[in-house]
């Protein structure tokens, strides 16, 4: 009898200790699907090369002409070995890849030499703030470094420069200040603006005393919020103010929905339901109990490397949830200053073995992972492309082959940001993001710090290693009659 009642307390210390949602079955996410147009917009509506998807005219936003790229070595994110090819482009999109001796292209294509260069599909970012405070904005007595969009705007422009000169043509903004993600991403996507490709989320959604509220930088917060029109961060309180706060970020022309820790399960759930009504992922920040919820929500993907069940690991894996590990930040934040300190949405043990051991752990499952870097909050974008490289680097270490890692750089950071259609690899009637690299990356991920020419959406953006902006063209003065 003793022996039975001992055996039926293990039995329920067990069943206690394992996590919640281990302990029921999986119903699949609260929220709705994210609302598919499929029926209503066939393929042969041009569409805006977003999240979106408005239909456009006809070659909108495409530049004139067309180029080839001979006698170089393709890697064209796949998974497919690399190889000799040619690679030609007429407009915005990529219409041929042939073989190296194979001339069929537009007789008046300009014609680039890439002879014993790599040509690859341009890397993705999936985890930027272009318009992050910099140190010295606090110590400036004539800064306004957080209420002002024209300064937003040009912390912007200066590393979209540098994120270009590190081969990345591709970011998701997942938290910029007011509208200045919205305006970049417009003179981007026009030509008017070298620099990555932008998908971005428009503001952090988070609760009152939530992760990143703090950034909300306003008189009389936490009881006063929402006020500065130009913050990163809006705070929501309930769920109908987490679905204005969708709304609001909708309205201006997000990507992708950001939402934060701390919240209820009924903010979150509302939060994603609206998101996904609207046709948008959600991606959150989260950790312990608030990815449960998450999950049990239904969010499209998980931001950073912190703590999680196994159940919850097992969840992301079954349902599709990606991970966007950013192993690289708080390698920055640990070897800076010894820890995340000041923080209560960091409740947590945190280092990089415990964080990298996470992500083998996601590795392991088969949840689906991208790079994305979130540096550009500890130190501008000076790391780049050290800090790519770097985050490739700790795929390798967790199981990634080099050729995988820069398949999750390419093909799988496209399919995170839902542009898996159109960006990702170099494949015919993809749009023409490509970079041209001195060595081999697939082998040698060094080479990344010898980008030499880069395309975003056809347009050449940068030559020689340095931005390329064509020359202004004088318009003729009006003829007097």
């Amino acid at each position: 009898m003793k022996t039975a009642w001992v055996s039926g307390l293990v039995l329920v210390t067990a069943l206690i200790a394992v996590p919640a949602l281990a302990q029921t079955k999986d119903t699949g996410p609260e929220a709705r699907p994210i609302y598919n147009r499929d029926q209503w917009l066939p393929k042969s509506v041009p569409t805006s090369d977003d999240v979106l998807r408005i239909p456009v005219p006809a070659d909108y936003n495409a530049p004139k002409g067309s180029f080839v790229l001979v006698g170089g070595r393709l890697f064209d994110g796949t998974g497919k070995p690399a190889r000799p090819a040619t690679i030609v482009v007429q407009g915005k999109a990529i219409t041929a890849v042939l073989g190296p001796d194979d001339k069929n292209w537009p007789a008046d294509a300009v014609v680039y030499d890439v002879t014993g260069k790599t040509v690859m599909p341009g890397l993705i970012d999936l985890h930027s703030h272009l318009t992050f405070l910099e140190g010295e904005d606090g110590a400036n007595i004539y800064s306004a470094a957080n209420m002002s969009g024209a300064e937003s705007v040009m912390r912007g422009v200066k590393r979209m420069a540098v994120y270009l000169e590190s081969g990345i043509t591709s970011v998701r903004d997942v938290a910029s200040h007011g509208d200045s993600p919205f305006v970049l991403k417009r003179l981007q996507a026009s030509g008017e603006l070298p620099g990555p490709r932008i998908l971005t989320a428009g503001q952090l959604i988070t609760g009152t005393g939530g992760h990143g509220a703090l950034h909300a930088f306003q008189p009389g917060y936490p009881e006063v919020a929402d006020k500065n029109l130009n913050s990163m961060v809006r705070v929501a309180s309930g769920p109908d103010q987490w679905r204005e706060a969708v709304r609001i970020q909708f309205a201006k022309g997000a990507d992708l929905i950001k939402l934060a820790s701390e919240y209820s399960q009924e903010e979150i759930t509302a939060a994603v339901d609206e998101a996904h009504s609207l046709g948008l992922p959600v991606t959150v920040d989260s950790e312990t109990q608030y990815i449960d919820m998450a999950i049990k929500a239904g969010v499209d993907s998980i931001e950073h490397p912190l703590p999680r069940s196994d159940a919850a690991v097992a969840l992301m894996a079954k349902r599709g949830i990606a991970s966007v590990p950013t192993l690289v930040a708080y390698r920055v934040i640990m070897r800076g200053s010894g820890g995340y300190f000041g923080s209560t949405s960091r409740r947590f043990e945190l280092n990089e073995v415990v964080n990298e051991n996470m992500v083998a752990k996601m590795r392991r499952a088969g949840v689906k992972m991208g790079i994305g870097l979130d540096v550009v909050a500890l130190a501008g974008t000076g790391f780049l492309p050290g800090s790519y490289i770097d985050e490739l680097e700790s795929f390798h270490r967790i199981g990634f082959t080099k050729a995988e890692a820069l398949v999750a750089a390419t093909k799988t950071g496209a399919e995170i940001m839902r542009m898996g259609d159109r960006l990702g690899t170099i494949e015919v009637g993809k749009l023409a993001d490509i970079i041209v690299v001195d060595g081999n990356p697939d082998e040698d991920f060094g080479a990344l710090r010898k980008v030499k020419t880069a395309f975003v959406n056809g347009r050449l953006m940068l030559q020689d290693g340095r931005i390329y902006k064509p020359a202004h063209e004088e318009v003729p003065m009006p003829v007097a009659e």
